[in-house]
């Protein structure tokens, strides 16, 4: 695997700890910015409708550009909107920032995936997106609980220029690592682009992607209140089993990397199969304090299997324009991060229990294989005699350009 993928990695690291690290510093937030909690967890979604604007928005802006330029140009917007966040006089202007921040976020995973794909061998893509994934599930492990302590420690604003540290050596990493003659895009342009976009096995991949990932944010948006309520754990206990779940993350990507790269949909039906088994066994799991600790891990494991996968998919189906629909996978993500927390959310305030959650997201990882199932269908309906393997190996130009 190229080094190039470490600075991918090194950026995509910076991006999970910003991304996360708000969530543990609300109160501190709130207190010096003189709000409320909830009111200061708006934050939160300025952030996420951030990364849903900007994935498409900058995907599209960029379509004729070189990728290694768009790669820096994204991380350096990156690191203005956490400096603006560290500096941020009051709280509509973090606001601001916040959503700033969030603008590079998808276009970055988006770009960074096709790039990634582009400087290995086909049988290795699914690998190097999972290892340019391996700095966001790092993060959850490594960086956001020792940014939550500098916060807590050194102030709120100190750890927003920690993560501006991170973005600029993610800068550095990119300038030196990413090859020129590996990264520039081939002569695509917006229409091409569009079009791509406009298929229904992508929106298929990308409804898969929501469905999915809807049903581990469903859950995971209330684990603390299940770890306490229903457990029985000390709210001082929640923090390390949070790191377990990005130490099931991790395992999971890279599991799933590997796994992909022999069976690309077998690897998305089994990882969604696995999360619907693991969710509606969180009743059970969650009465014991071993257990719950064990259902976190597994979780992670499950969840993240279907990340590299769902993201191959995606742009195998938008194969003549990769990039936006790319991006727009990321855009996916976060809905199905807002989606399952509302739907979550619906479950516990109906009275159906603290582990409701995790019923409601079975069910949603239920309908994802509903829509991987669907789009197998279309995709045997229109298939071509001889082309088993479901990867992103359409793109005739950057196989020219691998060749010299």
């Amino acid at each position: 695997m190229p080094l190039a993928l470490l600075a991918l990695a090194v950026g995509a690291f910076g991006i999970g700890t910003t991304e996360f690290v708000i969530m543990g510093l609300l109160p501190e937030v709130a207190d010096d910015l003189h709000v409320s909690i909830p009111t200061a967890g708006h934050l939160v979604s300025a952030y996420a409708l951030g990364v849903v604007i900007g994935a498409p928005l900058l995907a599209a802006l960029t379509s004729r550009m070189s990728r290694r330029t768009v790669l820096i140009g994204l991380m350096a917007l990156f690191v203005a909107g956490n400096v603006l966040s560290a500096f941020a006089p009051g709280y509509d202007s973090l606001m601001a920032a916040r959503f700033l921040s969030g603008l590079p976020h998808g276009a970055f995973f988006g770009m960074g995936a096709v790039v990634a794909t582009t400087m290995v061998a086909p049988e290795r893509k699914a690998r190097s997106v999972s290892l340019m994934f391996l700095g966001l599930t790092v993060a959850n492990v490594v960086g956001v609980p020792a940014a939550t302590l500098m916060g807590q420690h050194l102030g709120w604003r100190a750890t927003f220029l920690g993560v501006s540290a991170i973005g600029l050596v993610a800068i550095a990493s990119l300038a030196l690592l990413i090859p020129h003659d590996h990264a520039h895009a081939p002569v695509v342009g917006l229409r091409r682009e569009m079009a791509a976009l406009r298929s229904l096995p992508v929106w298929l991949a990308l409804g898969t992607t929501v469905a999915g990932f809807g049903a581990l944010f469903s859950a995971y948006s209330y684990i603390t209140p299940m770890l306490t309520d229903a457990a029985g754990f000390a709210d001082g206990s929640v923090t390390l089993l949070l790191a377990l779940f990005g130490v099931g993350a991790t395992v999971g990507n890279l599991v799933g990397g590997r796994l992909a790269d022999h069976s690309l949909r077998g690897t998305l039906f089994g990882g969604l199969t696995s999360l619907a088994a693991v969710l509606a066994l969180f009743p059970l799991l969650m009465s014991t304090e071993w257990t719950a600790a064990l259902a976190v891990v597994l979780l992670g494991v499950a969840a993240f299997v279907t990340g590299s996968p769902l993201q191959l998919m995606v742009m195998e189906k938008a194969s003549a324009g990769p990039s936006l629909a790319s991006s727009a996978n990321q855009a996916a993500f976060n809905l199905a991060n807002a989606g399952g927390a509302w739907i979550g959310g619906l479950a516990l305030a109906a009275g159906f229990g603290a582990t409701s959650p995790a019923l409601a997201g079975a069910a949603l990882a239920v309908l994802g294989l509903g829509v991987a199932a669907t789009a197998a269908t279309v995709d045997r309906r229109r298939s071509v005699p001889g082309r088993e393997r479901v990867v992103a190996t359409h793109v005739p130009h950057e196989a020219e350009a691998l060749q010299h």
